[in-house]
């Protein structure tokens, strides 16, 4: 096991063990939000800190939804719009829309951490499919969603694309 790979071990331990309500403090993104954007986020998986709250605010600021969509490991994820209705099943235990939803270019994406720190370096699976997706997506705002115990020292590989914040029960650390 690589000393990644045990971090992330530890930080899936510390995320599933913390017990916690997830409702930041909505003003922060409110500031970003505006008629029309698009705003893709995720389905919160097990004990994944819940962007629901995130996905209400962007609504009512008429912003438009999008959801990750994977097939596999090695396919790139596309995000594709949802309403909020029905969501098939995906792999590794996602929630997505159907594949023949229309695909949207987000203006802000809400990724899912399994780890952060305060320089805008993020852990995720391992799988890279949000740093791919950061690449071809160089205007948008990467926000990390988390809870506080998941921060910890991070150090970046090459390809890793930094966030510009991340939110989490307690607050909103801008980079």
């Amino acid at each position: 096991m690589t000393a990644k790979q045990r971090l992330r071990a530890d930080m899936l331990r510390r995320r599933d063990a913390f017990r916690g309500v997830f409702a930041p403090d909505p003003a922060p993104f409110l500031a970003l939000a505006r008629p029309g954007m698009v705003v893709a986020s995720y389905v919160a998986v097990g004990n994944e800190a819940d962007p629901a709250p995130l996905h209400d605010a962007a609504r009512a600021a008429g912003a438009r939804l999008a959801l990750p969509h994977t097939v596999s490991r090695a396919e790139p994820i596309r995000f594709l719009a949802w309403d909020g209705g029905p969501l098939e099943p995906g792999p590794f235990g996602l929630r997505q829309p159907p594949a023949e939803a229309p695909e949207l270019a987000p203006d802000v994406v809400l990724a899912p951490l399994v780890g952060f720190d305060r320089r805008g370096n993020r852990l995720g699976w391992g799988a890279g499919h949000y740093d791919r997706a950061f690449a071809t997506l160089p205007d948008a705002r990467r926000i990390g969603v988390a809870w506080s115990v998941q921060e910890t020292a991070l150090e970046p590989d090459a390809w890793d694309v930094p966030l510009h914040a991340v939110v989490t029960e307690k607050e909103w650390i801008a980079i």
